[in-house]
């Protein structure tokens, strides 16, 4: 079981419009509501592929009572924490090019209390997990410390934890050992506090990642592809996707495949990269299942140079 934990999710809202003009009235083709954030978008897309997951979520108000409907309603086994302040809605605006506009409420702050009673939902429930999954932005007003310490007792407790998030968020995790991290190449240059060029920048940042304490950097490109750096050296894929519709929760959906299929090697980063592309591949947020997957053009690469870590150090 891999249990996935959201600090801040959200209902999603995603409307198709032909283009995008601001100070126009509008009017929208298909629209989708959808269960989000990170961490729910990972466990989604397990379970469309028939991977057990267990999603962890504060909610609250309205829109906490119809995020907690919608996970029931597509199966999703959750561990809901109520909270008094009301869950976040975010809307995204999605043009036939494949750009995407998105636009997302703040959240709710959490008091100490309902924290320590998320803290203790997941440190419960992490004795029978295989991955504890912490993922998406931090509520407004919580210390950081307070996350810190929360990945510093799972990773004590000889949990493998996986990261995906950005600012001091990404780097607390990186500092308490987390065994993988999932940035994109902004989080990713954030981290480092270097411009991400060309492909070599990224992976001296990966390094730079594995150095501060990481275990494995699992780099997102876009439409690049992804990086994968780990003990075993570095591998470079690539998933070309012929009709984007929506990047949204493509990064979730490659970090799921890439859990669900052991997250090791090469055959990993093909799943994760496989899973990826067909989200972009799908409106709004939706997770792909295995009758969107294709895996017959993703190439993958090994690091074309190397020695490179041996001559820079």
């Amino acid at each position: 079981m891999i249990l996935t934990v959201t600090l801040n999710p959200s209902v999603d809202r995603a409307l198709e419009l032909d283009v995008l003009v601001r100070g126009e009235v509008l009017r929208a083709g298909d629209s989708h509501i959808d269960p989000g954030g990170k961490g729910v978008n990972v466990s989604r897309a397990l379970l469309a592929n028939g991977v057990r997951s267990t999603a962890v979520v504060p909610a609250g108000g309205a829109e906490g009572d119809q995020l907690v409907d919608m996970l029931k309603a597509e199966g999703v086994d959750m561990l809901a924490v109520p909270i008094a302040g009301r869950t976040r809605s975010n809307i995204t605006l999605a043009e036939p090019d494949g750009t995407v506009t998105k636009i997302n409420e703040a959240g709710p702050v959490l008091s100490e209390s309902e924290f320590t009673q998320i803290c203790e939902a997941v440190l419960t429930a992490a004795g029978s997990a295989e991955w504890v999954v912490l993922c998406g932005s931090l509520p407004p007003g919580l210390p950081i410390e307070a996350f810190t310490g929360l990945c510093e007792r799972l990773v004590t407790a000889g949990v493998r934890v996986a990261v995906d998030s950005s600012g001091p968020a990404l780097r607390a995790g990186v500092a308490a050992g987390a065994a993988l991290v999932k940035p994109n190449r902004e989080e990713l240059a954030e981290a480092v506090g270097t411009e991400l060029v060309a492909l070599g920048d990224v992976l001296a940042a990966c390094d730079k990642l594995r150095e501060a304490g990481a275990g494995t950097v699992l780099a997102s490109l876009g439409s690049e592809g992804a990086v994968l750096v780990d003990d075993s050296g570095v591998l470079i894929g690539a998933a070309p996707v012929s009709v984007p519709r929506s990047t949204v929760g493509a990064g979730d959906a490659m970090l799921a495949g890439f859990l669900g299929a052991g997250a090791n090697g090469e055959a990993a980063l093909i799943e994760g990269l496989a899973w990826g592309a067909a989200a972009v591949s799908l409106p709004g947020s939706r997770m792909p299942g295995p009758g969107d997957l294709d895996r017959t053009h993703i190439r993958i690469d090994r690091d074309p140079d190397p020695l490179r870590r041996l001559r820079r150090d």
